[in-house]
């Protein structure tokens, strides 16, 4: 049975990709999960896996950096979310990629390419593939987004990876928070507290201590007979309840 890690700082990243893999190459094993790079160093170390999935920016030791260090100890299969130059350079390298967010049926074609290269002995990270890799790094030196840029919510019996700019508002009851988009409503189960800090405050307002609303979705904001101010949002039914604590962000509206 094949062996594996998964790297990345992003624990909803890793869940999906553990889960695409589960999905699509059953026999893997994953052996192990990192945080970051020199975690991952470690994991090798102690696993010794075939394959060992790294993202390329994380913090402290980087993805790349730790693919230097680990050699051929493991075969070394990157995450990217930069489908443009990094997928180009890796096509013509000797190191596989799974991009951000891991689809299934684009997993299937990397899945496909390690089985036939762990049939096959040899080194791993080459000189060639090194210097591949150092370019790279320059071209993929800006910060890392400092926001959520997906949320992993369960529908039905699914997870779903959603977009947050295609989610119009998140509200808490006791125990999950409803997210809900144009489509579909999932749940999750963190708290609207923590996505607060989490989510980009320019696109996702607070307006009760139990619901964020996506800027772009509000219509408009209405009062009751009871003087509650109220948002309405584009397209649905809903009328999401405003806080007193929170007016002052309608003021200009």
């Amino acid at each position: 049975m094949p062996t594996a890690i998964i790297a990345d700082d992003e624990r909803l990243m890793r869940d999906q990709l553990r889960m695409r893999l589960e999905q699509v190459w059953p026999e893997l094993d994953i052996v192990g999960e990192a945080k970051n790079g020199e975690e991952a160093v470690e994991l090798v170390g102690q696993f010794k896996p075939d394959l060992t999935f790294l993202d390329i920016r994380m913090p402290g030791k980087t993805g790349m950096e730790a693919a230097a260090e680990i050699g051929d100890r493991s075969q070394i299969v990157f995450v990217t979310a930069y489908d443009q130059y990094a997928v180009e350079a890796f096509e013509r390298g000797a190191v596989d990629y799974v991009l951000k967010p891991s689809e299934p049926e684009r997993l299937k074609v990397t899945v496909e390419r390690l089985k036939a290269r762990l049939d096959k002995p040899g080194a791993v990270v080459n000189d060639s593939v090194t210097a591949m890799l150092s370019q790279l790094a320059e071209k993929i030196a800006a910060p890392k987004p400092k926001h959520l840029q997906w949320i992993q919510a369960s529908i039905g019996s699914d997870l779903r990876m959603i977009p947050v700019e295609e989610i119009l508002f998140f509200r808490s009851d006791e125990k999950y928070t409803c997210v809900q988009t144009e489509k579909f409503e999932a749940l999750i189960r963190k708290p609207v507290r923590d996505l607060a800090d989490e989510l980009d405050p320019s696109l996702f307002w607070q307006i009760h201590r139990a619901t964020l609303v996506n800027v772009n979705a509000i219509e408009g904001v209405t009062r009751d007979i009871r003087g509650r101010h109220l948002v309405l949002i584009k397209g649905r039914p809903e009328k999401l309840e405003v806080s007193r604590s929170f007016l002052h962000l309608f003021k200009q509206m």
